[in-house]
């Protein structure tokens, strides 16, 4: 809690902003890097030029700063100017962060790629490379950190290894999403509205000070419903959304500065299912096209049920002038089960589905040092513990699975060198009017011993308790430099487990697909049943750090300079054939960048750019033995990340502002490993990558009446080529799209909005991601991008 009365200093700091905040409350939509405070009011454009639009406070540092002031790559967004563009998911989020990309499949399984690394595993086994914060808590386990963005206070991009601000997993960078508290007033919104695709949307709040000055609540709810864009002829539809949250929060004061903050969080995801839609295996149209009528096996039986729950408390309590004590206590769940069909089609071979169940609890203990004068930092110590498990039950009717299968050379030879060399024939999947081929002859009469039904599954278990310690701090040297540092260190005790369920009877196929000798001689086909589960733990001890030099050139213009280690934990990667310890994958990065305004701070800007060298890179390839799991954790030995990324936003007219950005990532696998051995990988791109990406916009405000206004917000975001894996398959990969989104309305007394809104408006056709779990039995799967969607939004304030 701030002693502002106390400490002149930094007490006149946050006078000016507030002052700044009250007396431009007009401000339109502000740079895409550097959303102004303003955003927090609504108005008519004001009738005299802006003083300056870069003045959004954050906290990436621990501390009160503006983002000029933070040595860091940053992006922050008010919650308000998330409304403006219509931003609610991560996904569209990502579209306005230079060197961010989500993928979402589904909310269960999001990708978050920072300057080319990808973080998006759902092994429990595996620690995030992106740590993803909600109000200082980690959320960061892939099928848990997809949730939605609703009353936002802002959002926090850092890029770049952030160990010791946020954590021992924030190898490349941190997300933190920071929402709306309880607040000492009375007030609330609601907003209804509805779309293509019979979308439905509620979202809105209501704010209430039950004590003055002592206690207050806060309820906001949201719910959106919209069926999929993608029919799928065996029932239903596909890529759709059912999602409702909600959030309770209770506010505190306690004496003069002290506070508490309790927080609880529910979302509960029930959309119906993903569109994997396979490239070799035609519907019963004869289309193998990635944007035709789908024709998915089990119909409305496909689809997500996922709940995630929590609870936050938090605690700052002044221990003298310059001494603050912060705590930070949560605990979280999640359990999903989401239904798939891998094979993308109407054969009933590769039906899976994967039940996955997480639980954390944590609690930091932090002592803030500020005196306003030339030293600020902090010391702590936090705790995290957490336990995981995935669970892949796999369906199929083997007449169907062998005909897949024999579309790929290596298994014919396989079989054929376990019947003595009888040659395997390619049997088509489908007949010609596109049904399922389940008559067809096999060598020794075999079809007839291929089961109607199989059924097994597998699971991956994980553990993690880690213990850390952790200081930073900026010595401010004088005006205009200053210099920042910090350490953590970390003591960790990593599980890992991996079990396989016995499945439903004798298999002619058991072996097959799991490197058994011989069919028939047991009664799995992908995974060697287990005698309970295979464990092994080890322990680990870790230190990162960085230094960071920040000069000011002149008001206008400053320029940073950073060296850091991240680190990505050790894998302990535990099969049927045995186990194995991933050395921890470390990265150095240096950096340098420059943050400015121009015209008297009606443009503000930022340019970073960025050198990484990689050791002990780890990914993901096919498991060689052919079994489970289907992608095995791997060392591709040392890579290079190296990157530009600017920001530029400013007024260009009275009710006229423009934002935009521009990031350039050249992230590559080096040829050769430590030793001079050519890597696996040498020379391929990073997966989910595009080495260039943009984003424009405005926001263009005409006034009418009094204090009423018409606005128009176009937004334009592009991409250029990305590759889906780490092989660069050819045919795995999207070509350079983009996608232009419109808002556009009216704001009546300040407090109605009345607009209508467009994504995809040109109805580009493009991928969010080809291969899948179907690319290891010879039919990679494409799941198809939204496409033109539109609809009507009504919202009031009180």
């Amino acid at each position: 809690m701030r002693t502002d009365q106390r400490r002149p200093a930094v007490f006149r700091r946050r006078l000016l902003s507030h002052a700044l905040h009250v007396a431009l409350p007009a401000l339109a939509l502000p740079g895409l890097a550097l959303p102004g405070l303003a955003l927090a009011q609504e108005s008519a454009p004001p009738a005299s030029d802006p003083v300056q639009l870069d003045k959004m406070v954050v906290t990436a540092q621990k501390r009160e700063q503006q983002v000029e002031e933070v040595p860091i790559a940053i992006t922050a967004y008010s919650g308000d100017f998330m409304d403006k563009l219509g931003i609610t998911g991560m996904g569209q989020l990502a579209d306005y962060v230079p060197g961010l990309q989500v993928q979402e499949q589904s909310p269960n399984n999001p990708g978050f790629v920072i300057r080319g690394i990808t973080s998006d595993s759902g092994d429990p086994k595996e620690a995030p490379r992106v740590s993803v914060f909600q109000d200082g808590i980690s959320i960061s386990s892939s099928r848990g950190s997809s949730v939605e963005l609703f009353d936002m206070d802002r959002v926090e991009v850092l890029r770049g290894p952030q160990g010791t601000l946020f954590g021992r997993a924030a190898e490349v960078g941190a997300v933190h999403l920071i929402q709306n508290k309880a607040r000492d007033e009375n007030s609330g919104s609601l907003e209804l509205g509805v779309g293509s695709d019979n979308q439905r949307l509620i979202n809105g709040y209501v704010n209430t000070s039950i004590a003055p000055e002592a206690l207050f609540a806060r309820m906001a709810v949201f719910h959106e419903k919209r069926d999929g864009s993608v029919d799928n002829a065996a029932g239903g539809t596909l890529n759709g959304k059912d999602t409702t949250a909600a959030r309770f929060s209770l506010g505190a004061r306690i004496g003069e500065a002290s506070k508490l903050d309790f927080i609880l969080n529910y979302q509960e995801d029930t959309p119906p299912g993903t569109d994997f839609r396979s490239g070799t295996i035609p519907n019963r149209r004869g289309s193998t096209s990635h944007y035709d009528t789908a024709e998915l096996n089990r119909g409305n039986e496909l689809g997500l049920r996922r709940k995630v729950y929590g609870a936050t408390v938090l605690g700052s309590f002044p221990l003298s002038d310059n001494w603050t004590l912060n705590t930070i206590s949560g605990w979280r769940e999640f359990d999903s089960h989401e239904e798939f069909d891998a094979d993308g089609s109407q054969l009933y071979a590769l039906e899976f589905a994967e039940i996955a169940e997480g639980t954390q609890w944590s609690h930091e203990l932090r002592f803030n040092f500020d005196n306003g004068g030339s030293f600020a930092g902090f010391v702590g110590t936090s705790y995290f513990n957490e336990e995981g498990s995935q669970t892949v039950p796999f369906q199929t009717d083997e007449r169907s699975l062998v005909a897949l299968l024999s579309q790929n050379e290596d298994f014919r030879d396989q079989v054929s060198a376990i019947l003595g060399g009888i040659p395997i024939p390619i049997v088509p999947p489908v007949n010609s009017d596109g049904s399922p081929n389940l008559d067809y002859t096999l060598p020794l009469n075999l079809q007839n011993f291929l089961k109607h039904y199989h059924q097994e599954a597998f699971a991956n278990y994980g553990a993690t308790k880690s213990w850390d310690v952790f200081v930073d701090g900026t010595w401010r040297v004088n005006d205009r430099f200053e210099l920042s540092a910090g350490l953590r260190g970390t003591k960790e005790r990593l599980s890992a487990g991996y079990q396989g369920f016995a499945g439903s009877g004798i298999s002619l196929l058991n072996g097959i697909g799991s490197g058994a000798p011989a069919p028939l001689q047991g009664s799995n086909i992908l995974n060697s049943a287990t005698n309970g589960i295979i464990r092994r733990s080890e322990s680990f001890d870790s230190l990162v750090g960085r230094v960071a030099a920040r000069y000011v050139f002149s008001d206008q213009l400053s320029g940073y300079a950073t060296v850091s280690r991240g680190r990505r934990p050790h894998v302990i990667d535990v099969t049927p054939q045995g186990s194995d310890v991933l050395p921890a994958e470390t990265v150095d990065s240096y950096e340098v960048g420059i943050k400015g305004n121009a015209m008297n701070g009606r443009f503000v800007y930022d340019v970073a750019g960025y050198w990484y060298n990689y050791a002990n890179f780890q990914t993901l390839r096919p498991n060689p033995s052919g079994g489970t799991p289907f992608f095995i954790p791997t060392n591709a030995g040392n890579a290079t990340a190296k990157g530009i990324e600017t920001s530029l936003s400013g007024k260009l007219a009275e009710g006229l502002t423009l934002f935009a950005n521009y990031a350039w990532t050249h992230a590559r696998f080096d040829d050769r490993d430590d030793n001079g051995n050519p890597q696996i990988y040498a020379g391929n791109r990073f997966r989910l990558t595009p080495d260039h990406s943009a984003a424009i916009g405005l926001d263009w405000q005409v006034p009418f009446g009094s204090g009423d206004y018409f606005y128009l917000r176009p937004s334009y975001t592009w991409k250029s080529k990305i590759y889906f894996e780490d092989e660069n398959t050819p045919g795995l990969e999207q070509e350079a799209y983009g996608l232009l989104n419109l808002r556009l309305g009216v704001r009546l007394n300040k407090d109605w909005d009345i607009g209508v809104w467009a994504t995809n408006l040109t109805d580009e056709e493009y991928l969010i991601d080809a291969g899948n779990t179907g690319r290891q039995f010879s039919t990679p799967t494409y799941v198809p991008g939204r496409p033109r969607s539109y609809g009507v939004t009504a919202s009031v304030r009180f």
